[in-house]
């Protein structure tokens, strides 16, 4: 049974994954090695739910920079999308809490089968694709690689459901489900734009009017143009470089000048 998680990353997503599992019932250990992203992790859920008067929450929250107090059923990993990184963290979280901890990854597109042949006890691995922001977004992709356990899946479905989200299987493949299909989305918008066919907000505004909640470019923003970049280049190379799928130059060069959304202050719109 599923009583503590874990969440590696304090960044949006990572403090976002504690907040929804404190909420559901877990206690939940919010882990990154800056201790300043920690406490930039713990004011950003604190300040969130005494707003929404959920103060009896915090009880469930402990905050660490400390990789040897990241000990829990599940741990879920929000860090940075290196493959290098993900493996290294994997091992040192198999080392400490052994084989019985399920351990998840929260990638949107690396590939979850290379990253499971590195780690210990495979079949209690899987993925966990929680989508920004996850404390509102209902959609939890689980992962399977082919040395995933049935019962590790089984376990991952019912947490999501506690949490509130609706969770989908899927097996390990480019893009999983939702990042594979929503690629011509973002890059033929972009293509658009680079063709000088139109411009961003008509794009944006044609989109939304046709019943999309968002359109493509304020969703690059809120993602985050590094995130979303990233996860274009990693399916392209995934896929064979197809044209259809390649990167767009637009993206690259928001990327380059520090553009990348919401967390910045600009992106494809200003925000203040």
């Amino acid at each position: 049974m599923i009583k503590t998680i874990g969440v590696c990353g304090a960044g949006t997503m990572g403090s976002g994954i504690a907040q929804v599992a404190a909420m559901a019932g877990y206690h939940a250990i919010l882990f990154d090695v800056n201790a300043a992203m920690v406490q930039k992790g713990r004011e950003s859920i604190e300040k969130w739910l005494v707003s929404k008067n959920h103060t009896d929450v915090l009880s469930r929250l402990d905050y660490t920079s400390d990789i040897t107090a990241c000990k829990a059923d599940l741990i879920i990993e929000a860090i940075i999308e290196k493959p290098e990184a993900k493996q290294d963290l994997f091992r040192q979280l198999a080392e400490i809490n052994g084989p019985t901890t399920i351990l998840a990854s929260n990638t949107s597109s690396l590939s979850l089968t290379a990253l499971a042949e590195t780690i210990p006890y495979p079949e209690r691995f899987a993925g966990m694709h929680f989508f920004n922001p996850a404390p509102l977004m209902k959609l939890v992709e689980v992962v399977s690689t082919d040395r995933t356990g049935e019962d590790t899946l089984q376990i991952l479905i019912d947490v999501a459901k506690q949490m509130g989200k609706t969770p989908v299987r899927c097996k390990d493949a480019p893009g999983f489900i939702v990042n594979h299909v929503a690629r011509p989305y973002y890059l033929e918008a972009m293509r658009l734009v680079e063709e000088g066919l139109v411009d961003i907000e008509a794009v944006d505004q044609v989109m939304e009017a046709t019943g999309f909640r968002m359109g493509p470019f304020r969703l690059m923003d809120l993602i985050g143009n590094d995130i979303n970049y990233a996860v274009s280049c990693s399916v392209y190379e995934a896929m064979g470089r197809p044209q259809r799928l390649q990167p767009s130059p637009i993206q690259e060069a928001k990327v380059r000048e520090g553009a990348l959304g919401r967390k910045t202050g600009k992106g494809y719109y200003r925000y203040e």
